[in-house]
C-alpha cells in the first residue's frame, strides 16, 4: 500500500499544474505597517480554504527589510475576528516588544512596537504567538520573512538582489480536512506549500543563486538537498553568517530553523533541477523520517511523505543576469563564541512526557507544563549561561529561545558539524539526544514581561511545552525591586477590582497602569492616601503593569485581570 501511495505522489507531482513561485513583496523602514486579516485561497477544488495574511496578501505577508543600527517603528493592526500577537522570531528586542503571549492585540486594535535593530545580517521571520492558538493562526498563513542587512554582509560578494538571485523560500507541509481547512494538529501532513504556492516552479539564473530557507511547518522537519545530489554551499544559519561557506549536499531544518545556501547553477547540464527533501535519511521519531508504530488509541502519524525522498520545488535554469555573481568569498565573518570558562551557570532542561509511549503529547520541560503565572528562570543582566537540553522522549523537538542567539557547544558530547557552528535561536534535538549551547543575556531588563522558550512544534507549544524567563537587574538591584515594604495589591489575579494597600499613610503618590500594548489605561495622582480601589470594569482580560511613584521611589508589579 505504501508503494502505491509513493507512486501516486510521484505521478501527481508530474501531472498537477505547476505555478510560478510567489515572491512576497518587501517593506522597507524605518516605519512598517502590517495589517493581519482573514482571507481565503482556492488551494483545492471545491471549498475554499480560510486563511490569515498580512496587508494585500491572501496568504503570508510581506518580507520586512531591516538595517542593523536603525531605529524602527512597526504598526500592527489586528483585523482578525480574534485576538492575536506578532512575534519577531530571532530578533533581539525588549520583552515588551517581543510579541509573546503577553502582548495581545485585541480584534480591531493596533500595536506599535519600536526598537533599534541590533541583529546581524540574517534571515528571521514573524508569526503569531498567542497561547494555545499559535498553531491555528500560523498555519493559516499569518507569517512572513524578515531580512536584516548590515555593513559586514554588504561588503561581501554575495547574491543579494531580492527575487532575482536571492530568493525567499518559506516551506510548509500541512494537513487539510475534508472541508479543505488547515488542521493545526495534523500529523498526516502531505500538502506542500512554498511561499504559499502549491507545486511551484522557480526560474533561476545560471549563476550563483542564494536561497533563504525557512521551515515554517507546524511539525515536519526537512532534509533539504537538490536532485542528483547537486552540491551547494551553506553560508548562514538562523542568526547570521558562518565564518566560512562550506560544501555540502544536505541541510536539515526543524520547524522554525533557517539556513542560507548558495548553489551554482552555471554549468549544470540539465534544463531544470528540483529542491528536494531526503526524508529517507532522517531518523525514526522525527516527523519527516520513517513512521513510528503508534500506541493503540493514538492519533495517526503516518503521513505519506514520512521516510521518503520527494520534490519540493522545480527550478528552471534560465539565462544569467547582467553582472552575475559567479564566485563567493572563502571567508565571511568571524563569530566570537563565548568560552565555557566565561559561563556563570549551567541550566539543564529535560524534555519529558508522561511515559515513553507518548508520541503525540503532552510534552513538558522538566516535568512541568506552561503556567503564565510561573517564571521559570530569573536571569541577571549580563549573565553568560550554558543551557543543556536533554530529550528524554521518543520524539524530536526543535527548541527555540526568545531574546538571544546562541552558539552550540556540542551534541551528545561530540563535535559539531559545520552547519551548527554559527549563531542560532532554534536547535533540533532528536529523541534521546542532548545538546549544549552558550549565550549571554544583554541589554534588556524587564521585571514584568518575560521571554519565552519552547518547542517549535506548534501543537507541542500550544499544549504547554513552553517556559519563560525574565532578564532582571543584578543581585543588588533585584533586592531593591523585590523588597517592597511600601504596598500590597490584592486579590491578584482578580475578576473584579484591585485593592491597593499602602503600609503607611503616603503623601504625593502617582499610580499608572499600562496594558500589554504599552498604553496607559489608568492614571491617578494622590495627595494623601493609604488605601485605594483600582477599578477594572473597562479592563480586558490580560496582564498589566502597575507602576507606583511614592517616597521618591518607583515600583512596578505585574497584575492580572481574569
Amino acid at each position: 500500500m505504501r508503494k502505491i501511495i509513493i507512486l501516486f505522489l510521484i505521478i501527481a507531482s508530474k501531472t498537477f499544474a505547476q505555478s510560478p513561485l510567489f515572491i512576497p513583496d518587501t517593506l522597507v523602514g524605518p516605519t512598517y505597517n502590517l495589517t493581519m486579516h482573514a482571507d481565503s485561497v482556492q488551494f483545492f477544488s471545491g471549498r475554499i480554504s480560510h486563511t490569515y495574511a498580512f496587508n494585500q496578501n491572501k496568504y503570508l505577508g510581506p518580507t520586512l527589510i531591516l538595517n542593523k543600527g536603525e531605529n524602527i517603528n512597526i504598526n500592527v493592526t489586528n483585523s482578525l475576528p480574534d485576538t492575536t500577537t506578532v512575534h519577531w522570531h530571532g530578533l533581539h528586542v525588549p520583552a515588551m516588544w517581543d510579541g509573546g503571549p503577553y502582548t495581545t492585540i485585541m480584534s480591531g486594535q493596533s500595536w506599535h512596537p519600536h526598537f533599534k535593530v541590533m541583529d546581524n545580517a540574517a534571515t528571521y521571520w514573524y508569526h503569531p504567538h498567542l497561547h494555545k492558538k499559535t498553531a491555528l493562526q500560523a498555519i493559516r498563513g499569518a507569517a512572513g520573512l524578515i531580512i536584516v542587512r548590515d555593513s559586514v554582509e554588504a561588503q561581501l560578494n554575495l547574491p543579494r538582489k531580492y527575487g532575482i538571485d536571492d530568493f525567499p523560500i518559506i516551506v510548509q507541509c500541512q494537513q487539510y480536512d475534508s472541508l479543505n481547512q488547515a488542521m493545526p494538529l495534523g500529523m498526516q501532513d502531505s500538502t506542500l506549500l512554498v511561499n504559499g504556492t502549491q507545486n511551484p516552479y522557480l526560474d533561476a539564473p545560471a549563476q550563483m543563486v542564494r536561497m533563504r530557507l525557512l521551515n515554517a511547518s507546524g511539525e515536519r522537519a526537512f532534509n533539504f538537498g537538490f536532485s542528483n545530489n547537486i552540491p551547494f554551499k551553506q553560508i548562514a544559519s538562523d542568526g547570521g553568517l558562518l565564518d566560512a561557506p562550506f560544501d555540502t549536499n544536505r541541510v536539515r531544518l526543524g520547524p522554525g530553523e533557517r539556513a542560507e545556501i548558495v548553489i551554482n547553477l552555471q554549468g549544470i547540464n540539465t534544463p531544470f533541477i528540483y529542491l528536494m527533501s531526503y526524508g529517507s535519511e532522517m531518523p525514526m521519531g522525527m516527523q519527516g523520517g520513517p513512521t513510528m508504530p503508534m500506541p493503540v488509541g493514538s492519533p495517526p502519524m503516518d503521513s505519506p511523505l514520512n521516510g521518503i525522498n520527494f520534490n519540493i520545488m522545480k527550478i528552471n535554469i534560465v539565462a544569467p543576469t547582467q553582472n552575475p555573481v559567479t564566485t563567493i568569498p572563502p571567508t565571511l565573518t568571524q563569530n566570537m563564541v563565548y568560552t565555557e570558562q566565561q559561563a556563570n551557570i549551567t541550566r539543564t532542561i529535560r524534555f519529558t512526557a508522561d511515559s515513553l509511549l507518548v508520541m503525540d503529547g503532552p510534552f513538558y520541560f522538566n516535568d512541568s507544563t506552561f503556567d503564565m503565572m510561573r517564571v521559570d528562570f530569573k536571569i541577571p543582566l549580563g549573565s553568560v549561561e550554558i543551557w543543556k537540553l536533554v530529550n528524554m522522549t521518543m520524539v524530536a523537538h526543535p527548541f527555540h529561545i526568545h531574546d538571544v542567539q546562541f552558539y552550540l557547544l556540542d551534541r551528545n558530547e561530540s563535535a559539531l558539524s559545520k552547519a551548527e557552528q554559527g549563531r542560532k535561536d532554534v536547535v533540533l534535538v532528536p529523541a534521546f539526544d542532548s545538546v549544549r549551547f552558550i549565550t549571554k543575556f544583554t541589554d534588556f531588563v524587564d521585571t514584568i514581561i518575560p521571554y519565552m522558550y519552547h518547542c517549535h512544534i506548534l501543537m507541542h507549544e500550544d499544549a504547554g511545552m513552553m517556559g519563560q524567563f525574565m532578564v532582571v537587574p543584578n543581585t543588588t538591584d533585584i533586592k531593591k525591586l523585590t523588597d517592597n515594604n511600601l504596598f500590597s495589591v490584592y486579590p491578584n489575579p482578580t475578576t473584579g477590582n484591585f485593592n491597593l494597600q499602602f503600609r503607611d499613610l503616603i503623601n504625593d503618590s502617582e499610580i499608572t497602569i499600562y496594558n500589554a500594548l504599552g498604553e496607559i489605561v489608568y492614571h491617578k495622582k494622590l495627595l494623601q492616601t493609604q488605601t485605594i480601589i483600582l477599578p477594572t470594569e473597562h479592563f480586558n482580560s490580560g496582564i498589566y503593569s502597575l507602576q507606583i511613584k511614592a517616597d521618591n521611589k518607583s515600583f512596578s508589579q505585574k497584575i492580572i485581570k481574569q
